[in-house]
């Protein structure tokens, strides 16, 4: 008996050796990090998972520790990046006197006072700053000419001045120039009228850091859901996480929380979170969500650029989660109501968003809704409406997919045929226009005016969207896996990053976004990316014990974006989905439940996920191995296919035994996190284009109508020809890396623009704006001037494009549903959209350019009309007006 008890504890002592040696084994290890069993490391930082329902980690965010003395500022009348040009800043060193600093600086001259610092020297807890702005030159010129003109020829009206604001990247100060009026102490004010503008500060407030705790422990019963276990503690607890996180992120009213600092419901957050794993964990607050979203019978684009929709258009991501709702749960009353939406919401879309020239739509980048985050700061908001984006791009591809999928079950095989052709012909622009054959992956997006050229950045997101939604071929979906740009602490959302701007969407990683990622990989069949992806989204959540919205791309730190929320839907839903989408492979069918699974061999052993509820079954799960070659498959105990029919009810065991199939051999395209060179700005003079030098550039390419024209290392070029013509420079640097391009200028010989003011065509609006050409404007609203029309006479045939001067002051130019919309029509034929963006919020005299709808013309006269049509109502329902000065042609070809 005593042989035999020394024998037994033998064994467990070798059991429990085993297993401390499965639990601790190094899963995935980079210069940054190492992920573990159970626990992550990187540098001095530790998170271990103590139990499948508790971890613990004494990360302290690096950010919180340094304090600069040191400060870069800037200034902002009416919350825009107006004050200089954007290599120019005011620089202070703060030396405090008993507790407060006074700084004095004049608007629109770059100021330096600075001394040398030593390094991990810090500014002084609680330090009151007073800042003092000479706005005497601006006030100056608003009371003797009614206008100031800004560093780039604007003019800014003062019955268009609303305030001044300071901006910086030292906290509390943000570079978030649209959100600025949301502090009230970034305003000046003037209370005295001396022309001085105050405001005070508290700089490095203490208790003002960002923290994240130390300890997790499991505190709600999440029983009710699938139950995972398996030989790696980390990968449970952190499951275990975002399932006690999904549970609080259910508002009382059965809808959906996007975040902890982020209250409401977005179309595209709850949309992005369903498809990952909430149609199936959550299908009812699915659809109570996705139907808060809906208005009209329509998909409502939420609040963005210039008042979003149609400058936005990425609300058809929602199409692709009602269909995977409905996969999930088989119900045929949501897929008929769906249906409905989605057809009348692509159908609008066709008319405001559709190009039929490249095959593509127009719209701002899916979910990157940060104008300057991702875009060149010249491009205003109709220029991003004309833009066509990558990941916008795919998903309407895939909202026409589903549209037809749909229409197939509903038995109307005209719509089902009409809509996969209009499904084809995206994706074939995608590939003709965007698919970068030297780089192996797409380009980000077609941006410019009346010639468009090819962003050659990558966009994580819709890079994976390509080859998940099928969009790229077989060869193209491995290309882009192994070539697009992984950084240190994951795939950013961009790459490479935008100079000046501060961390959110540029220079940040998304875990949601890593999570598609991580299923495209394991589409592509790459086991490295596929690894690499899931220890992304591990190491955060770990360190930060919950599952943040970003982190910045170079440190890998949650502090120092511009915005950042914990509790974050779409990063836990996205956690969640490695388990069931990747691991376990686990794929909804309209009629049944299909098993691929993709275990990388550095996660080899035993799983098992219980209590999995599918339709009328409830499914026990248990699986060995690695690879993505299943060599077994049981049902009750009895060979099957991979594959549960819809019609199974009870409860199910199944065995699945992977063959531990060597992968084939894949790569990735590690890189350093970089930074491009900032853009040049050009001008045109006497014939001459030029341009200031650009830090870092070595060599410079000038675009002639989007195409290269000729590189050189000079500053200037002598232009040749009188027809009309865009001009652009683009900065290379040593590397050989591009700048974005500057904004197209414009020469032209005017005898082929014509200019036509439009209250020669309609009734002039009494309201008394400034800065409008000719003898007035026309105001067009729902109710007012629905119909204008324009007849010309045109002297020679050819292609011509037509774009309109107007000012749309119902709103900020980052926020509001208000964006202005219409029809434009040759001769009684729909041409185009003419989309009129929000300018500034009361900013009537801030006119601005709609986008340009290129027609060929015959010689001869012709009648044009814009018009507004019930397909033109955007977002608001009510306020679809702007004021309309001009119509301009120009003869392009």
């Amino acid at each position: 008996m005593a042989l035999r008890n020394l024998f037994l504890a033998m064994l467990g002592c070798c059991s429990l050796q085993v297993s401390l040696a499965q639990t601790s084994r190094t899963i995935y290890e980079s210069n940054a990090y190492t992920v573990y069993g159970n626990r992550v490391e990187q540098g001095k930082f530790r998170a271990e998972a103590l139990s499948n329902t508790a971890l613990s980690s004494n990360y302290q965010s690096p950010e919180s520790e340094r304090y600069s003395p040191t400060i870069c500022f800037k200034f902002s009348i009416n919350l825009r990046d107006n004050e200089m040009r954007s290599q120019e800043h005011h620089w202070i060193t703060l030396q405090p006197r008993n507790g407060e600093c006074v700084t004095t600086v004049q608007f629109g001259n770059p100021s330096i006072d600075t001394i040398p610092v030593t390094n991990g020297v810090n500014l002084a807890p609680n330090t009151r700053w007073i800042i003092r702005l000479d706005m005497r030159e601006v006030l100056k010129a608003f009371n003797e000419k009614g206008y100031y003109t800004l560093y780039n020829g604007d003019k800014l009206y003062r019955a268009d001045f609303k305030g001044v604001y300071i901006a910086g990247g030292t906290r509390p100060l943000s570079w978030d120039f649209n959100n600025l009026g949301k502090q009230p102490e970034y305003q000046l004010k003037d209370p005295d009228g001396d022309g001085i503008y105050e405001t005070t500060l508290v700089m490095n407030a203490k208790g003002n850091e960002q923290k994240t705790k130390s300890q997790w422990a499991l505190s709600k019963d999440v029983s009710a859901f699938p139950q995972y276990k398996s030989d790696f503690p980390l990968s449970d607890a952190l499951y275990n996480l975002a399932l006690e996180e999904m549970t609080k992120a259910i508002e009382p009213d059965s809808t959906f929380r996007t975040g902890k600092e982020w209250a409401g419901v977005w179309t595209r957050d709850i949309s992005y979170s369903i498809i990952l794993s909430m149609a199936y964990l959550q299908p009812k607050v699915a659809k109570y969500s996705l139907l808060r979203k809906v208005k009209d019978g329509r998909i409502i684009q939420d609040t963005g650029t210039g008042g979003a929709y149609p400058v936005s258009t990425d609300r058809m991501i929602w199409a692709d989660a009602a269909w995977e709702l409905y996969k999930a749960t088989g119900d045929t009353a949501w897929l008929k109501q769906s249906y409905a939406i989605i057809l009348n919401s692509v159908n609008d879309d066709m008319r405001n968003a559709y190009d039929h020239v490249t095959g593509l739509v127009h719209g701002e980048s899916t979910f990157l809704d940060w104008r300057e985050q991702t875009y060149p700061k010249w491009m205003q908001p109709a220029d991003i409406y004309q833009s066509e984006d990558l990941g916008t791009n795919v998903v309407h591809y895939r909202a026409n997919i589903v549209l037809s999928k749909m229409a197939d079950l509903l038995h109307n095989a005209k719509a089902a045929v009409f809509y996969r052709e209009q499904a084809g012909k995206i994706r074939a622009g995608i590939n003709k226009w965007l698919w970068m054959e030297d780089k192996g992956y797409y380009g980000q997006y077609l941006y410019g005016r009346n010639y468009r050229i090819l962003s050659p950045r990558d966009e994580a997101l819709g890079e994976a969207l390509s080859v998940l939604f099928d969009v790229a071929d077989a060869r193209q979906k491995k290309s882009v896996i192994e070539n697009t740009p992984i950084t240190d602490f994951g795939i950013s959302c961009i790459y490479p990053q935008i100079p000046g701007i501060p961390p959110y969407h540029n220079n940040a990683v998304w875990p949601f976004v890593q999570s598609y990622w991580a299923l495209a990989s394991a589409k592509a069949g790459n086991e490295k990316s596929v690894l690499e992806s899931i220890a992304a989204v591990y190491r955060p959540a770990a360190l930060f014990l919950t599952n943040k919205e970003n982190f910045v791309a170079s440190s890998g730190d949650f502090a120092g974006t511009q915005i950042n929320s914990s509790n974050m839907l779409w990063s836990l839903s996205g956690n969640l989905s490695l388990i069931y989408k990747v691991i376990f492979g686990i794929e909804f069918r309209k009629d049944r439940l299909l098993f691929h699974p993709f275990v990388p061999r550095a996660l080899a052993g035993t799983r098992s996920l219980t209590n999995f509820r599918y339709r009328k079954a409830v499914l026990n799960i248990e699986m060995q191995g690695f690879g993505n070659i299943i060599k077994s498959f049981e049902l009750d105990g009895k060979a099957a296919k991979p594959s549960i029919p819809c019609s199974l009810t009870g409860m199910h065991t199944i065995n699945i035994v992977l063959a531990n199939s060597e992968l084939s051999d894949s790569k990735m395209n590690q890189v350093a996190n970089y930074t491009s060179i900032d853009l040049p700005v050009g001008s045109i003079s006497h014939g001459i284009f030029s341009w200031h030098a650009v830090k870092g550039a070595v060599s410079y390419t000038i675009l002639k109508n989007g195409h290269p024209l000729v590189q050189t290392s000079g500053l200037s070029y002598k232009m040749k020809g009188s027809n009309y013509a865009e001009y652009q420079v683009v900065a290379f640097d040593a590397r050989g890396i591009a700048s974005f391009a500057s904004e197209p200028v414009v020469y032209n010989d005017q005898k082929f623009a014509k200019e036509f003011e439009i209250e020669n065509y309609a009734p002039k609006a009494t309201c008394n704006y400034k800065n409008y050409w000719g003898e007035g404007y026309v105001e067009i609203s729902k109710t007012k001037n629905r119909n204008i029309s324009i007849p010309v006479v045109m002297k020679k045939a050819g292609l011509y494009a037509i774009d309109f001067r107007y000012a749309n002051g119902n709103g900020p130019i980052n926020t509001d549903n208000k964006c202005a919309i219409r029809t434009l029509k040759i001769d009684g034929k729909q041409a185009g959209a003419i989309v009129l963006p929000q300018r500034g919020t009361n900013e009537w005299s801030n006119w601005g350019f709609s986008n340009a709808v290129h027609v060929p013309l015959s010689q001869g006269k012709h009648l044009i009309t814009l018009t507004f049509e019930s397909y033109n109502e955007n977002m608001n329902g009510k306020i679809n007006q702007a004021m309309l000065d001009a119509m301009i042609i120009n003869w392009l070809e």
